[in-house]
């Protein structure tokens, strides 16, 4: 029988035996890649427990939620170590990459869906008057984390950041981390148990443990007010004991240096007057060095000024008309299976997206890396934000509701700083219903309520018969844009020289922007233009859609589906699919479709 002494040989059954000190995750820490960090990527243990028996006992109640908040019947550790059957031991089991999904790193997992856990030991000495977090970029989809064999805390989201304050808990020299991930789809679930991606499990993003000062400058907002080009807006909110301060707001290149004085609260909003500014656009996406800063603290961040608006039926950046000349992304790598882990993954599918002539892209069906937007803001691709309220989901149910109300929220508040962001997207093809329409409406106006800065959106259907189509949901009223999906000459509508017979009838007053359209074809598989599967089809439909969607009054801009194939269990035609969405322009080898030069040509003349 092995004998726990350390960290470094623990039991997973230890970490639900330790009493609990369980917190919801604190708001976060914004901009995170400029504080000081300690990475903790790299190589974490596993165990794989499909069954779930580090977390429930045989009779399926949890281990670490008992009267006495103290284990269940794990009470006595030592008397537990030493009497009872061990099932597990860390330090002898396999590793696995962090960040990184599992389902790719191991043939066995490609198809698993369930739980597996997770360890790290690490080395700190922990400063005095300072704080620290444990941050963590995305973990899919449910997770519950411990530090030194206590429970922090738990999270769920596959796609949002979140962290858990850690002062006072991390030891001097030797610690350990314990997370339990869960991917398993529920109805219940944002998203729910039907997608159209793979459903990577695991610590897919950074985690870091962050520093900060005993009171620091915990969120911000430096942005140009929507209505006023020479007018920045914004806040700054502290985070300590000592929460009324003077916050020093500098921008050296527009001549600014200003002194606030925080309340009581630990918050201060501010409006400053400024001339000549050089306002971010996809041609010159600019940004200034924005510092803030108290007696104690620093935060410097790279921010562009813009504005976004409509009018009638045309999209205004900087007050001048704008068409969108988009593509849809996946966040995941073709090349090498899996999410995009790095700058270099995610730089390559962006470049790939400004060599196709995009000056904007729909970062599809959720929250994307953080590292994604500030490439985009440095690259100048505007970008359209998307939480995965997706297809049919439980309506009804409050805690679906602010599961979705959590995911659009952590967004925002994150990315609320980059110029890049343009549209806030509430969801994806969601059919029409009483509940549903009360639904995505409420999350329209939380939108609006948390940064008016921008447009709100969403992925809408449209209502077909024979060749007319009408655009015509409730949604549609809330929202900024006449956004919307079509597959003709895909799904419907027989071969895409027909697309030339379709009338439409849009009901609103806004802009057009087709969030989706396309066609499967296996990259250099060649035939007749009416051969499915083909790259001559896909680039017939393009021709045809092109033409089409030219007709359309307020045609506004196009994010067609999609830049890159990519991986999905409900696509299984073992010839021209096996596993493979084939709608990207590019194939999972890098290889550029025919399509890929017709929408091309395109946009270089739009």
């Amino acid at each position: 029988m092995t004998k726990v002494k350390t960290p470094n040989a623990f039991i997973l059954i230890l970490v639900l035996g330790l009493s609990i000190q369980s917190s919801m995750a604190q708001k976060l820490v914004q901009n995170i890649f400029g504080r000081e960090c300690l990475s903790l990527n790299g190589r974490w243990n596993y165990i794989i427990d499909p069954y779930e028996m580090g977390y429930y006992d045989y009779r399926y109640d949890p281990f670490d939620q008992s009267e006495t908040g103290q284990g269940g019947f794990y009470d006595n550790i030592t008397s537990v170590i030493e009497t009872e059957k061990v099932e597990y031991n860390f330090d002898l089991e396999p590793t696995l990459k962090v960040p990184g999904d599992w389902n790719s790193q191991y043939e066995n997992l490609s198809l698993y869906e369930g739980t597996i856990w997770y360890k790290k030991d690490f080395k700190v000495t922990p400063k005095d008057e300072t704080r620290y977090f444990i941050h963590f970029g995305a973990v899919n989809y449910e997770s519950h984390i411990y530090l030194n064999g206590k429970k922090l805390g738990s999270h769920k989201g596959g796609f949002t950041p979140f962290q858990f304050e850690v002062t006072g808990k991390l030891n001097r020299g030797n610690n350990f981390i314990v997370l339990k991930v869960d991917n398993k789809r529920n109805k219940d679930e944002i998203p729910t148990i039907n997608t159209d991606w793979w459903n990577y499990g695991g610590i897919t993003r950074d985690v870091t443990l962050v520093s900060v000062p005993e009171t620091f400058i915990n969120d911000y907002k430096v942005q140009l007010d929507k209505n006023n080009r020479n007018l920045i807006k914004g806040f700054v909110q502290l985070n300590g004991s000592a929460l009324q301060q003077n916050v020093v707001l500098s921008i050296p290149e527009l001549s600014i240096n200003k002194t606030f004085k925080t309340d009581a609260t630990g918050k201060v909003e501010f409006e400053l007057p400024v001339k000549k500014v050089k306002y971010w656009t996809p041609n010159e996406p600019y940004r200034y060095t924005v510092s803030l800063s108290t007696d104690n603290d620093k935060q410097t961040d790279l921010i562009g000024f813009r504005t976004i608006s409509t009018e009638h039926k045309k999209i205004l950046l900087n007050g001048e008309q704008v068409f969108l000349k988009g593509i849809s992304v996946h966040d995941e790598n073709p090349l090498i299976p899996g999410r995009l882990r790095s700058d270099g993954d995610i730089r390559m599918v962006l470049t790939w997206a400004k060599e196709l002539g995009c000056n904007y892209i729909r970062l599809a069906h959720y929250t994307h890396n953080e590292r994604t937007i500030r490439l985009a803001d440095e690259m100048g691709l505007m970008v359209w934000a998307e939480v995965p309220v997706y297809w049919t989901i439980s309506w009804e149910n409050k805690d679906t509701y602010a599961n979705a109300l959590n995911q659009l929220t952590t967004g925002i508040e994150r990315d609320k700083n980059r110029a890049s962001v343009i549209i806030w997207s509430i969801g994806n093809e969601t059919p029409v219903t009483e509940a549903r329409n009360k639904f995505m409406m409420s999350l329209a106006d939380h939108v609006r309520e948390l940064d008016n800065t921008r447009l709100v959106a969403a992925a809408l259907e449209v209502e077909r018969e024979g060749f007319d189509v009408r655009v015509d949901d409730p949604l549609g009223e809330k929202i900024d844009l006449a956004s919307f999906n079509e597959y003709g000459g895909w799904y419907w509508g027989g071969h895409p020289s027909n697309l030339s017979k379709y009338k439409w009838e849009i009901k609103y007053d806004k802009p057009v922007v087709i969030s989706e359209f396309g066609a499967g074809a296996l990259a250099g598989y060649h035939g007749s233009d009416s051969t499915l599967w083909t790259e001559e089809y896909q680039a017939t439909l393009y021709v045809n859609q092109i033409k089409m969607l030219e007709q359309i009054d307020g045609f506004s801009g196009m994010t067609p589906w999609i830049l890159v194939d990519f991986r999905s269990p409900r696509r299984q035609h073992p010839q021209f699919q096996n596993f493979w969405n084939r709608k990207g322009l590019i194939s999972e080898t890098g290889q550029k479709k025919k399509a890929f030069f017709i929408l091309q040509e395109y946009y270089s003349k739009k």
